[in-house]
């Protein structure tokens, strides 16, 4: 039989490898989730969301942000300076995570990371959505060429010359074709804003 101490070494454990740990994955141990709340108590876990809890001054990255919302939110899509940060195309640390919602949707209501929404209708939401995996959490993220597009088409919330250098790392990078972006332009209707761009570049 399992004592107190040791069910209490591998929830920290696990937190320790996860970054995020929901009360569900205490499951997979086999220890309690009385156990969540003792170390709490303790000052050992955090508390960051419901049912969500991190290391002490475990300063979350961009990624376990994400993986936070997704949790809370599995219908958002990141967008923005969210994509462009996980694209690696800003030098900028986003304040808020940035997510795409179906028009007429609910901001998430979260604790923790603060939340920047958008909503998008038709095809420009559901365009350009790749999903990614990540410690068993399903990451929804807009592509490179539609994250471009976004940034056009919002460029009055996040800056012109955010959009230019993501368009411009984007295709110097190779992390997308012009045809990729155009047809994402078209989808944004943001295509006219964007030719002269596009030609200067081409």
């Amino acid at each position: 039989m399992m004592t107190a101490s040791t069910h209490n070494q591998r929830v920290l454990s696990l937190a320790g490898r996860k970054g995020i740990l929901r009360a569900s994955d205490l499951d997979a141990i086999g220890a309690p989730r009385i156990v969540l709340t003792r170390l709490r108590t303790t000052g050992l876990l955090e508390k960051v969301g419901r049912g969500l809890y991190r290391l002490p001054g475990a300063h979350g990255s961009e990624l376990e942000s994400l993986e936070t919302v997704a949790i809370k939110a599995p219908q958002a899509v990141f967008c923005l300076l969210s994509a462009l940060q996980f694209h690696e195309l800003t030098t900028q640390l986003p304040r808020q995570v940035w997510i795409a919602m179906p028009r007429g949707s609910h901001t998430p209501r979260l604790d923790y990371p603060p939340v920047k929404m958008v909503q998008f209708t038709g095809e420009a939401y559901s365009t350009g959505i790749q999903t990614v995996e990540r410690e068993g959490v399903a990451l929804r993220i807009y592509n490179v060429a539609k994250t471009v597009a976004d940034c056009f088409k919002h460029r009055n919330k996040i800056g012109l010359d955010t959009a230019l250098e993501a368009l411009r790392d984007a295709i110097s990078s190779k992390k997308a074709t012009f045809d990729e972006i155009w047809r994402c332009a078209k989808i944004c209707r943001v295509a006219n804003v964007m030719r002269p761009y596009l030609e200067s570049i081409g």
